[in-house]
């Protein structure tokens, strides 16, 4: 792409990971101090093969790049997320999950199985955390996490 929209870099700005800008609203989205990182192999939608990508979830969004310094050049909205488990057999992978929104279902897999429920995990809690925003009726006092380290 010559468009001559995208200006040089500068130093500083290469140092820290881009913004996501979401193409549909021109939204820009920080990526830096993600609640959870780390890569995993995804199925492209339209073409089916599958792409290594370095992925970050912040808060309801879960942005995919080419690679951890990269800015991303992805995005799932889990507000509008429905269902995140374990889809080896769908996928015919090991370690493999998938994602489903109300237009698609997103199939990834993980490098092994802790990161494969570790990730079901960090999404599952955000999927809770933006329909629990919209409800709200948890009846929790407060924001007091548990935080369960093993």
């Amino acid at each position: 792409g010559t468009d001559g929209e995208s200006g040089g870099l500068s130093g500083s700005e290469m140092s820290r990971r881009g913004m996501y800008v979401d193409p549909a609203t021109g939204a820009r989205h920080d990526t830096s101090n993600p609640d959870y990182h780390g890569w995993l192999t995804k199925q492209s939608v339209w073409l089916k093969d599958w792409r290594r990508r370095y992925f970050l979830l912040k808060g309801s969004k879960l942005f995919f790049a080419k690679s951890e310094m990269s800015a991303p050049h992805g995005m799932i909205d889990l507000a509008s997320c429905m269902t995140v488990k374990s889809a080896e057999y769908k996928a015919h992978k090991r370690n493999a999950l998938e994602v489903s929104t109300p237009d698609t279902t997103y199939l990834m897999y993980a490098d092994s199985e802790k990161d494969k429920d570790d990730w079901i995990g960090a999404i599952g809690r955000a999927i809770v955390r933006c329909s629990s925003t919209y409800t709200n009726d948890d009846g929790m006092e407060g924001d007091e996490e548990e935080e369960e380290d093993d």
